[in-house]
């Protein structure tokens, strides 16, 4: 099955795929930070640091269905509801998280005040919860059902990015000293030790679709592969050389996008940690996100307007 896939996987990136480093649209006037799909993938979303966030359809290319106004300050990271795929939370440094709906319109439907700058947030698997993180490294649990805040939880250490397990029993924080801190929830206290993931910054944290593994990855241009369960490091894949900023899995598990300063992208085959296939982008890469049913993934980077030195705000589309 290994090999079968990995050279069906390299045929079909090296000679289906029409565009062989993506599809590019100019999206926002100011660097894109986090993209996501919608659960059932009729959607894309994307936020910014124009303080703004947008909504998309996507058939051979992105649509823009709404611009998402309201935040005053970068948008920073962006999540959609597990069980309700016209639901998105955006978290802001204007110290609030936004509901939005994706039938009615650019405006949003929940406006919740956090104590700090936010930079990451999270949508529990049963979607009764979102998680949502400040620079102050204070989480905020929201209550969808009343849509307030119905705990906060602080730490003494630098928190990056948040996520539960599928199961939902497991809060996992990635941190500044390298470290996993994994939380029994909704108790908040320590499951177990704090699991030393990395050498460096401890960035970004993703689960893959079947629930096998999760992969960390962090400042020391490494990518772990966990198996979920186990909580155990199962391989290490090196084959970059800048920080990772964020990981994204593919459909079946199988594939791993890994976002960082380097100027490519690997799709990494995650039983082996082999390459695939490498997707250029000169300028780095801030943000990835695989396609929930197909091998669709969307990206963004550092791009610039070459006429005016700007962001150029771009969203790319690699598979099409």
């Amino acid at each position: 099955m290994t090999s079968n896939y990995v050279t069906e996987a390299k045929k079909f990136f090296s000679t289906d795929v029409r565009n062989p480093n993506g599809i590019k649209k100019a999206c926002h006037s100011g660097k894109v930070h986090s993209v996501a799909w919608n659960s059932t993938g009729t959607k894309l979303a994307s936020g910014s640091a124009d303080k703004t966030a947008a909504i998309y359809s996507v058939r051979d290319k992105l649509h823009k269905e709404f611009e998402l106004t309201g935040h005053n300050e970068s948008v920073d990271q962006i999540c959609w509801s597990p069980d309700n795929d016209n639901l998105l939370a955006t978290a802001s440094g204007d110290k609030t998280v936004r509901i939005w709906d994706a039938r009615s319109g650019n405006k949003s439907i929940k406006v919740l005040q956090t104590k700090g700058e936010n930079i990451n947030i999270s949508w529990s698997p049963d979607g009764k919860t979102i998680a949502c993180g400040d620079k102050d490294d204070i989480i905020s649990f929201i209550d969808t059902k009343k849509w307030v805040i119905s705990k906060q939880k602080s730490f003494d250490m630098e928190i990056n990015e948040i996520k539960w397990n599928h199961a939902g029993d497991q809060f996992m924080l990635t941190t500044g000293n390298g470290t996993l801190k994994v939380l029994d929830y909704p108790s908040l206290k320590d499951a177990i030790p704090s699991l030393p993931a990395h050498t460096a910054n401890c960035i970004c944290i993703e689960y893959d679709p079947k629930g096998k593994y999760f992969a960390t990855g962090s400042a020391d241009a490494l990518t772990n592969i966990w198996h979920a369960s186990e909580l155990v490091c199962l391989r290490t894949i090196a084959h970059t050389e800048c920080p990772i900023r964020a990981l994204s899995f593919s459909f079946d598990g199988l594939l791993l996008a890994a976002a960082s300063e380097d100027p490519f992208i690997n799709l990494t085959f995650v039983e082996t940690g082999e390459v695939v296939h490498r997707i250029e982008s000169p300028d780095g890469t801030f943000t990835v996100a695989w396609h929930p049913t197909r091998l669709l993934l969307a990206f963004a980077g550092d791009e610039k307007d070459p006429t005016t030195t700007r962001d150029a705000g771009l969203i790319s589309l690699f598979g099409v």
